[in-house]
């Protein structure tokens, strides 16, 4: 195993019987037709559940609307990309050379996307105790509350609110690319602010889904430096 994926595992605190399901968790689709995109869908669900149980038992006053805004805030992209950057995520990717050189590393939606197929992963190599565990390790540090459901705009309407802030003209965005078949397409989006001459690139399954990943991305980057 990679040592970038030995140090994976131990911050994960999940030794894999099968270390290929780790591999396949941070393989991209533009690296190899054996990728992580299954493995996130099964995250996914079982990331839901698991995030369900822990507010059930944690926020036993809460009705179900707000339980729900409370889970949408959690498993959200914004937050699963914070935790893919404190597990080291990026560090471990396998992308294309076109993906690297476009910044998929540090891409939002590639990061939060491979959180899920390490749930996914973990779920495969050892069940869903174990994974829900691990779940509950990776939100052990946000204080769960009731007024989060009430949080959570989106990244697009903070960026706008930071740039305001500072006098900054508002960012722009370009559809670079439209990948897929019709049915299926994904929107590759570009965010730049004029100011700074900086842009990032984020892709979703809409043009406005691009769009919020794009500037989640640009958030990332601006908050960093």
């Amino acid at each position: 195993m990679r040592a970038e994926l030995l140090a994976l595992q131990q911050r994960l605190k999940h030794a894999f019987a099968n270390p290929r399901l780790l591999e396949r968790a941070v393989t991209h689709r533009s690296f190899s037709s054996d990728h992580n995109e299954r493995l996130e869908f099964l995250g996914d669900s079982v990331l839901n559940l698991a995030v369900s149980s822990l507010l059930f038992e944690k926020l036993n006053q809460l009705p179900e609307g707000d339980l729900s805004r409370v889970r949408a805030n959690l498993v959200k992209q914004d937050t699963l990309f914070q935790i893919a950057q404190e597990l080291g995520v990026a560090a471990c990717l396998r992308l294309g050379d076109g993906e690297k050189r476009s910044g998929g590393q540090k891409r939002p939606s590639i990061l939060a996307d491979a959180v899920e197929a390490l749930i996914g992963a973990v779920y495969l190599d050892a069940g869903f105790d174990s994974a829900a565990a691990l779940v509950h390790r990776l939100y052990s540090g946000i204080e769960l509350n009731a007024q989060m459901s009430a949080m959570g705009k989106d990244p697009k309407t903070e960026l706008q609110e930071w740039l305001q802030a500072r006098k900054m003209k508002l960012p722009v965005y370009r559809v670079v690319a439209t990948l897929g078949e019709a049915h299926k397409q994904t929107f590759d989006v570009e965010c730049t602010v004029s100011e700074t001459g900086h842009s990032e690139r984020g892709i979703g399954a809409s043009r406005r889904a691009g769009e919020q990943a794009s500037a989640a991305a640009m958030l990332q980057h601006l908050l960093a430096n």
